[in-house]
């Protein structure tokens, strides 16, 4: 039984774990992407209080907070095609890009609603007062302002994403964390397969976490 680590082995994985790397990225970006137009929306929504919509929306965000998103996977890559024939020829990785954006879409849909609530109501009363109609306001005024306060909460919720797309192996997608499970599995070298793919989720959470702070900077220049 080898006990002691095999360092030379983890460096030799490096290389082939990083050619899967574009695979997690395009899932992450693919999945914010997508879960900010969601959110953005949902938002304006509740902020609004639209009728049925509002409480559509609430009911959407307490599924996707109330339930884990590797059981929201499987319903959305397994469970619908059974029942709705259009979910067949549902690839395992648009599948996850759907999942993660709908997962983390209840998210920030929170935090995008309290940024806009946390504007001062005067700047909309003043936007209508000059002729804006309300969502001129939202989008020339309110959302411009709400975005600097949510950005970071919003950064955290894209860190999180990168690193939830590891669940994604489940479905069969040939990411990162697959590619380190299949050499583990062949190497019986576990523990070196799984530090490797560690250190390249650490690496890439760095890097944006710079890419964060350096973008909270840029929106807080003004102030």
């Amino acid at each position: 039984m080898q006990t002691s680590l095999d360092i030379q082995y983890i460096f030799e994985l490096f290389p082939y774990l990083l050619k899967y790397l574009s695979v997690t990225m395009g899932m992450a970006i693919w999945g914010f992407v997508l879960a900010l137009i969601f959110s953005v929306t949902i938002a304006i929504i509740r902020v609004f209080k639209i009728t049925v919509l509002a409480q559509l929306c609430a009911l959407f965000i307490s599924f996707f907070r109330g339930t884990p998103l590797l059981v929201q996977l499987f319903l959305l890559y397994y469970g619908l095609p059974r029942f709705f024939p259009i979910f067949e020829g549902l690839d395992a990785f648009t599948a996850a890009v759907i999942g993660l954006s709908l997962h983390f879409s209840a998210y920030m849909a929170e935090s995008i609603r309290a940024a806009i609530m946390g504007v001062d109501k005067s700047q909309m009363e003043a936007c209508l007062s000059i002729g804006m109609t309300r969502s001129q306001a939202m989008r020339r005024i309110i959302l411009p302002q709400a975005s600097r306060v949510a950005t970071p909460s919003l950064m955290n919720y894209f860190i999180d994403m990168i690193k939830s797309t590891s669940l994604a192996f489940t479905l069969g997608v040939t990411e990162i964390m697959a590619v380190s499970q299949m050499e583990a599995a062949s190497s019986f070298k576990f523990f070196e397969s799984f530090l490797a793919v560690a250190f390249i989720y650490w690496a890439v959470v760095v890097f944006f976490t710079r890419i964060q702070y350096l973008l909270e900077r840029y929106l807080n220049r003004a102030y």
